[in-house]
């Protein structure tokens, strides 16, 4: 595995630990509507591009993004992963729609 994808994965994990209550020493993010704008205009995608490609409602992308939901659990996740690494999140999902494909 790639030293991103290791990354990644310890992030998660620290996540995880963290939801449950769980000391790991990492800090919790809370993101904010300007957080999740910023996050789908730096892949360069639309809001109805970023909701498909992330399989994410674009109902629920645009509430995130006027502030009047808050993204948590997975999806706070995914944000985090793709405001990160956004690059490697849609060549994993290309990977999973060829795999469907085949």
């Amino acid at each position: 595995m790639s030293r991103t994808g290791k990354s990644i994965l310890k992030g998660l994990k620290e996540a995880l630990e963290h939801d449950r209550g769980q000391k790991t020493g990492a800090r919790a993010h809370q993101f904010t509507a300007a957080d999740v704008a910023r996050i789908r205009k730096a892949t360069g995608l639309s809001q109805e591009e970023f909701s498909q490609e992330f399989e994410i409602s674009v109902s629920t992308l645009r509430k995130w993004e006027q502030g009047s939901r808050v993204p948590r659990g997975p999806a706070h996740v995914l944000l985090r992963v793709i405001e990160r690494a956004p690059k490697t999140v849609l060549k994993a999902l290309q990977v999973k729609a060829d795999m469907r494909g085949a």
